[in-house]
């Protein structure tokens, strides 16, 4: 199934608009009939590319919601996943079959999280929790007294509660504020209105610097005065430069080392990282994440039909893809401070170019476009290829941003 079906993905968001976890769905335009041994592919294969042999649970906190159908509560390939960190999304019309009842019970007691979607919950009786851990709810501002009520019996009954679809920050704050635990949608991609920022922040100042004097080959005694500057920059690049995943084979102490040792091209990457992840603004949390795993995914996307050593210039198109939203500014206008190839720039304006399709194809599997289906096809990226570039680009960015 994954041959034929597209990954797409949304966000679930705590109140603090903080990334809880993703929602994993198949697209397909022209979906044939779906076999169990489809099903148990399809499972398997998203296991392998989150849940390794070795290191473990790749998305470190997140937790996977994946569409589910009956067939899908007996595979196997659900014991490849981690029960805690796995939540089997129904529809509540199918739990008023008894053995579709009994295996969601069964895996809930098996610590598997079961939510629930469309559909009235009352044939579940008084021990919801028994079955489900989360209930998807649909807020609307027409009776906020009667959902109140709801929402307080739900959390009495023990179950957390999922908003679908929050579309504006008003709903946002008043399901915060009665309770729910979680939200999905593309709010996040939405400016949140009275808290708007205002450019770059210091910290992203001194980074923008750096990353000019990289792409002018600057001295490294030069680069160094910059970083000397920002304490708190210094030490993130010594953490770095010293971590286990750089492996360093002693302790790197001195600035110039480090840059020396990691070299113009990495530090640039490095750079453009932070450069995102620096914001400051309210909502950016999620942001954050997104223009990360987007920047991996379309590195990730061009591999197959760009040069080697274009990978580079897709990554920074795709980071740098939401910094007009971190920055609340127009993209122009942050293009107009960040001196950055042409094709990187065309992309970003027109999603023309060499790069501009792999970076809307990445787009397009964050947002459930429709469109993923034809833009791979456009590339010659076959489903499976565009399906593991993007679990392995969740992976990454979890590995980058602890």
């Amino acid at each position: 199934m994954h041959d034929t079906h597209f990954l797409v993905r949304e966000p679930l968001l705590d109140p603090k608009q903080r990334v809880l976890g993703y929602e994993l769905s198949w697209q397909q335009h022209r979906a044939p009939a779906v076999s169990r041994a489809d099903l148990d592919s399809l499972v398997a294969f998203v296991a392998e590319h989150v849940n390794h042999e070795d290191y473990g649970w790749l998305l470190r906190d997140k937790i996977l919601f994946l569409d589910a159908v009956p067939e899908m509560l007996s595979l196997d390939a659900l014991y490849s996943l981690p029960p805690e960190k796995t939540v089997l999304t129904l529809k509540a019309s199918d739990l008023t079959d008894p053995d579709t009842l009994a295996a969601a019970q069964g895996l809930r007691a098996g610590g598997v999280g079961i939510a629930i979607r469309d559909g009235d919950l009352a044939h579940l009786g008084k021990n919801l929790s028994l079955t489900a851990s989360h209930v998807e709810v649909r807020f609307t501002d027409a009776d906020v007294g009667a959902q109140a009520r709801t929402y307080a019996a739900l959390k009495q009954a023990n179950v957390r509660m999922v908003g679908r679809p929050v579309s504006t920050w008003a709903d946002f704050d008043a399901c915060a504020a009665l309770g729910l635990d979680a939200f999905v949608g593309k709010l996040h991609l939405t400016p949140r209105p009275g808290n708007a920022v205002k450019g770059m922040n210091p910290a992203q100042a001194i980074i923008l610097q750096l990353m000019q004097m990289v792409q002018q080959n600057e001295d490294i005694p030069k680069i160094e005065g910059v970083l000397k500057r920002d304490p708190a920059l210094s030490y993130k690049l010594l953490r770095y430069i010293n971590s286990a995943g750089f492996g360093a084979t002693r302790e790197i102490q001195s600035l110039r080392q480090a840059i020396a040792m990691l070299g113009y091209a990495p530090l640039y990457r490095w750079l453009t990282l932070l450069l995102a992840t620096a914001s400051t603004s309210g909502y950016s949390p999620v942001l954050m994440e997104t223009a990360v795993v987007r920047g991996r995914l379309a590195e990730l996307l061009g591999q197959k039909g760009l040069p080697r050593g274009e990978g580079e210039n897709l990554f920074v198109a795709g980071m740098f893809s939401l910094l007009d939203r971190l920055l609340g500014l127009p993209m122009k206008e942050v293009l107009d401070t960040i001196q950055l190839p042409d094709e990187v720039v065309r992309a970003l304006l027109t999603r023309g170019g060499m790069y501009g399709p792999y970076l809307a194809l990445a787009e397009a599997c964050e947002l459930n476009s429709q469109l993923v289906e034809s833009l791979a096809a456009s590339l010659n990226i076959a489903p499976a290829e565009v399906n593991q570039a993007h679990l392995s680009a969740l992976s990454w960015a979890q590995s980058v941003q602890a």
